[in-house]
């Protein structure tokens, strides 16, 4: 691609192949290559002038995008400030306690960033979905994915006093005292 980008430029097949460090016979031979590749005449050529014709010039201006695309993609991580859109799914709550206070200062220390917020309850294929981040709380199923712990929250049960011990008391813990009772409730089943 290089190699056709510079023989359109340079208008020359000699000047081209000394440009890139090749004999000009293979210069020649590549371009043919690339043609019949194509199944297209992509130059004219004369003893004194190289030009593209229609097709070629199409076929250039698409390989100078394509190279730009590639440039910009290896450049972008090179100054080490990440740009582009960062697409990130967090529980409603995580959303509102860990990431909401923090993105202001985030914004500013990445301006080139756009992020994307998705929140929900459910657990995104983060691969399938696109999704570039999750916050989740809990163990991390085992998967090929990278985690990393941000925090840890405790977790408190709680009753209220004006719950009566007759009716609320389900179960005995034995690891809990005799005056502790636990009661589990679930909108899927009937307390026992």
């Amino acid at each position: 691609m290089q190699l056709f980008l510079r023989v359109v430029e340079r208008r020359s097949f000699s000047a081209a192949a000394a440009d890139l460090g090749l004999g000009r016979s293979t210069a020649t031979e590549a371009i043919k290559q690339l043609e019949a590749d194509l199944g297209a005449r992509l130059l004219e050529r004369t003893t004194r002038h190289v030009t593209p014709t229609l097709e070629g010039q199409v076929h250039y201006e698409r390989c100078l995008a394509i190279l730009s695309d590639i440039d910009e993609a290896e450049n972008a991580f090179r100054d080490g400030k990440p740009r582009g859109i960062l697409r990130i799914d967090a529980h409603p709550l995580l959303t509102r306690t860990f990431l909401l206070p923090h993105l202001p200062e985030f914004l500013a220390r990445y301006p080139g960033l756009d992020l994307h917020i998705g929140q929900g309850d459910r657990l995104v294929d983060l691969v399938r979905e696109g999704v570039d981040c999750a916050l989740r709380a809990g163990e991390l199923a085992d998967s090929g994915l990278i985690a990393r712990r941000l925090a840890t929250i405790g977790e408190v049960t709680c009753a209220s006093p004006a719950i009566s011990p007759a009716t609320a008391c389900r179960r005995r813990s034995p690891i809990l005292p005799p005056d502790i009772c636990v009661s589990v409730l679930s909108r899927h089943a009937p307390a026992k």
